[in-house]
């Protein structure tokens, strides 16, 4: 595995990220909580030492509560990193909420859920529109002040409002979407994150599974899967990723790697990229992703897959984030 600095703290983090959201339960079926607890716990055997989780993930608070449980007495040797900003209303709705007494009080309950006193990394879920950022921002400030978090992060901003949370408050780190498919943040906050040496964590590396290569190209998803109704999902475009696949597939199996291991590794090869969060809900599932970090992509296999990116065309109807 391996590591690196947390933008200017003195905190070292492994390039591959385990995240919880799958643990919650919510859109990923078979989760259980014997899964989830292994699944954490063989983090500490593959070197993985960066957990993603957030106050939503789960409508109870599952996945803070799964990493109390599986922690315990090695907590001192994990980065934990959640969220606040967005919560789950009475009607099962997700509801962002930027204010600072709430930004407040699900932070503390994260940590009681989590049976810890602090977090190494705090971020704004997702700035709301409805709140000026400075005033989210600002009380992130205060947490941090206040030895509740080591550092603060800000996860699906814009250029604007990172500006503006910048402006309030240290920002250690940056979470956006973002995959071999999904590239709009080159344009701007990916560069403006590496002009000030802000640590980038990238989720959807894997584009909900379709980039891991073990979705058939003739697969019918069910009414319930959210996915079928994005154009990645469905029709020419769907067409078009099964033929970029098949090249990565290829290049991937003349490396002796599982396509999905080429995608993780494509993507923490890409200029500014810190971390990759892959979303795991069973120990095999990390153990897949973290060897992702053994090898690294020559570069005439990066050249091809390059070439295979031209071929396959601009992707239509990016994924909402």
């Amino acid at each position: 595995m391996n590591y690196l600095k947390l933008a200017t703290t003195d905190m070292e983090i492994s390039e591959i990220a385990l995240g919880c959201w799958p643990m919650a339960g919510i859109t990923s079926p078979g989760a259980t909580e014997e899964n989830s607890i292994a699944t954490i716990q063989t983090c500490f055997e593959l070197g993985v030492n960066h957990l993603d989780t957030a106050y939503c993930y789960g409508h109870s608070g599952e996945s803070d509560r799964l990493i109390g449980k599986a922690l315990g007495a090695r907590r001192d040797e994990t980065v934990i990193a959640t969220k606040c900003g967005i919560h789950w209303d009475e009607q099962g709705n997700m509801v962002k909420d930027g204010r600072p007494a709430t930004l407040r009080r699900e932070s503390e309950e994260s940590l009681r859920r989590m049976g810890t006193d602090r977090v190494e990394l705090l971020y704004l879920h997702a700035p709301d529109n409805n709140v000026p950022v400075a005033e989210s921002a600002g009380e992130l400030k205060r947490l941090l002040d206040e030895g509740k978090t080591r550092s603060v992060g800000v996860s699906n901003a814009n250029l604007a409002q990172l500006e503006q949370f910048a402006a309030n408050c240290p920002v250690a780190a940056y979470q956006p979407a973002y995959n071999i498919l999904q590239r709009q943040i080159e344009a701007d906050t990916l560069p403006w994150c590496r002009e000030r040496g802000i640590t980038v964590m990238v989720y959807w590396v894997l584009l909900k599974g379709l980039l891991a290569g073990k979705i058939a190209r003739d697969h019918v998803f069910a009414e319930t899967d959210s996915r079928r109704k994005y154009p990645m999902f469905r029709g020419e475009e769907w067409q078009k990723n099964h033929d970029l696949l098949d090249r990565l597939r290829q290049i991937a199996g003349e490396a002796g790697r599982p396509v999905v291991e080429l995608v993780i590794n494509w993507t923490l090869r890409q200029p500014g990229i810190g971390v990759t969060l892959c979303g795991a809900k069973r120990p095999e599932q990390i153990r897949e992703t973290a060897a992702a970090s053994e090898w690294q992509l020559t570069d005439e296999q990066l050249a091809r897959i390059d070439r295979a990116l031209a071929d396959r065309g601009e992707p239509q109807g990016a994924l909402p984030v």
